[in-house]
């Protein structure tokens, strides 16, 4: 389960913001993380629970924005926003899209004390 390792990456991330910031606690921790991005939010969500404890983040709320597939047309020019893993245009069809959001995680804010 990856998502270990990718909730040990985000508390260095929120480690590192706060020490920046002269923070001593993070409330609250909000994150972006597109449906293509391979993580299980809900694994996520338990991995971040378990391990947070005794760190700077000890107390702290999770809040995950799932993304959409973001997508635009080369072809037709659309943009537009799916729940479906699909690489193809809305519009006209056409297979040359361009993912412009969806595929990532990222760490959007955060609240500290």
């Amino acid at each position: 389960m990856h998502e270990y390792s990718v909730v040990q990456a985000l508390i260095n991330q929120c480690e590192d913001i706060a020490k920046q910031n002269n923070a001593t606690k993070i409330t609250k921790v909000i994150c972006k993380i597109g449906i293509m991005s391979g993580i299980e939010i809900h694994l996520l969500k338990v991995a971040f629970d378990t391990f947070k404890e005794k760190t700077i983040c000890d107390g702290s709320e999770l809040i995950i924005n799932e993304q959409k597939l973001k997508l635009e047309c080369k072809d037709c020019g659309y943009i537009f926003e799916t729940d479906e893993i699909r690489y193809y245009c809305k519009k006209c069809d056409s297979l040359k899209v361009k993912v412009l959001d969806g595929e990532d995680m990222y760490l959007m804010s955060l609240e500290m004390e």
